[in-house]
């Protein structure tokens, strides 16, 4: 039986942390971003924003990273450790994106997935987001395409 972990939401406010955030891209992406990316994102924080998710054992658990442009949010990353996955942590912390964007003035929420990545695809499609095209080979190591996924906010909240 896995035990209840506790765990928080918040926003990335120091650089620190990104060493966190890079590890939990490395253990998560054939490809993970680098830290010359993520010094350009902090750079940009009012376009750019980063939520962690926290616990009693892990100073970074998992995160998002997403743009607010305009009324969207385009979600550029998203991943727990390994360990964290399959436990409601990421509904919880996409539902804090959620939150955050129309805190923000966004309407809606699009991002980019493997189409292979049915657990991911299932946790997208629980929360209202529909397929709306494909880019093909798009993902490299390996090539693939990805489907690009879009969300209308549903302020009654749906998500």
């Amino acid at each position: 039986m896995t035990a209840v972990i506790r765990y928080w939401i918040e926003p990335l406010t120091d650089a620190h942390d990104l060493e966190g955030v890079l590890e939990v891209e490395s253990e998560s992406f054939t490809n993970p971003w680098t830290r010359e990316m993520y010094d350009w994102e902090l750079q940009n924080r009012s376009m750019c924003h980063i939520l962690l998710v926290r616990t009693d054992q892990e100073r970074v658990a998992g995160f998002c990273a997403f743009w607010l442009v305009f009324d969207e949010i385009h979600i550029n990353n998203i991943a727990l450790r390994p360990e964290r996955r399959g436990q409601g942590i990421g509904t919880s912390l996409l539902r804090q994106v959620f939150a955050e964007g129309r805190r923000l003035g966004a309407r809606r929420a699009t991002l980019e997935v493997r189409a292979s990545n049915e657990g991911a695809r299932r946790l997208y499609e629980r929360l209202g987001f529909r397929v709306a095209g494909v880019r093909r080979h798009y993902y490299t190591a390996p090539v693939e395409d990805a489907l690009i996924l879009w969300r209308d906010d549903d302020p009654v909240g749906g998500g």
